[in-house]
């Protein structure tokens, strides 16, 4: 069967709906359960080209970082193993999204990719070491954060997938209170260790990587209330934010965090004061 494009009012792009027409009011889709749907909104061509293109900047630049473990120097190889497999996973996710695996329908007759979250509730934490082994952090507390990380992504997925829109949005307020303590280590904990250090390359190598990260990672949630909580972008749409998000905060933060100046400098300390 053809796949006629959405026109409803709600205004979502390059939508597509397999089966028969959702009951519209008003020009809008009603909000049905997914046991209800006559109807689902996939994900369309614009959507599914941006999915393609950040598998392969993924899948590159994990083959780039596991070619550079072999030779890299032993300061600097943690990162390199700990990038591939970051890039990896996610270009797995990639991958499944590509071949129309990984998903269900939630409430809104959405297609829902879930496989994306299985892919941040392994590579946040990954990132959280990466973040934490530049800073010098404790194995206790990046452990912690990481956990954090882990119960935030937890709770986003519970909000998605929620029946009750009171429900829903009571889980995406407990994914926002986990992110808190994730702010505040990368932006203090964290930073204050590596301040510590005296090492002023890895003090602005963090400054760098800390705040693309805080920045990348506040994104997320805007997303999530724009597509998965309002409704207000379409799948295509979603997809295409993320796609942009995770290339960001995956390949470029894997090539700012081996900047091999840092690791391999034999520069004597520099004392400076940080506040």
């Amino acid at each position: 069967k053809g796949h006629p494009p959405l026109t409803s009012s709600r205004g979502l792009v390059e939508g597509r709906w397999s089966g028969k027409m959702a009951p519209v009011e008003d020009g809008v889709v009603t909000r049905l359960l997914p046991a209800d749907c006559l109807a689902i909104e996939e994900i369309g061509a614009s959507g599914a080209v941006f999915d393609i293109l950040a598998f392969i900047m993924l899948l590159t630049t994990a083959l780039f970082m596991a070619f550079k473990a072999v030779r890299a120097e032993p300061g600097v190889r943690p990162f390199y193993y700990i990038n591939t497999f970051v890039c990896l996973v996610a270009a797995f996710a990639y991958f499944s999204m590509i071949a129309g695996m990984g998903w269900e329908t939630i409430m809104g007759c959405r297609q829902f990719f879930y496989v994306r979250y299985i892919d941040w509730g392994v590579t946040l934490p990954l990132l959280t070491l990466d973040l934490g082994l530049l800073a010098g952090q404790d194995s206790v507390t990046v452990a912690a954060i990481a956990g954090a990380n882990m119960m935030m992504v937890t709770a986003g997925y519970l909000g998605s997938v929620a029946l009750v829109p009171t429900v829903k949005w009571l889980w995406f307020l407990i994914a926002i209170v986990t992110f808190v303590p994730v702010v505040f280590a990368i932006v203090r904990i964290f930073r204050q260790s590596v301040i510590d250090s005296n090492d002023v390359d890895k003090i602005e190598l963090y400054g760098k990587v800390s705040l693309l990260t805080i920045i990348v990672w506040s994104l997320y949630p805007l997303v999530w209330i724009l597509g998965t909580g309002v409704g207000a972008f379409g799948i295509s749409a979603e997809s295409i934010c993320y796609a942009v998000l995770d290339v960001i905060s995956k390949s470029v933060f894997s090539f700012m965090i081996v900047n091999m100046n840092v690791y391999e400098s034999a520069a004597p300390p520099t004392h400076k004061e940080y506040v």
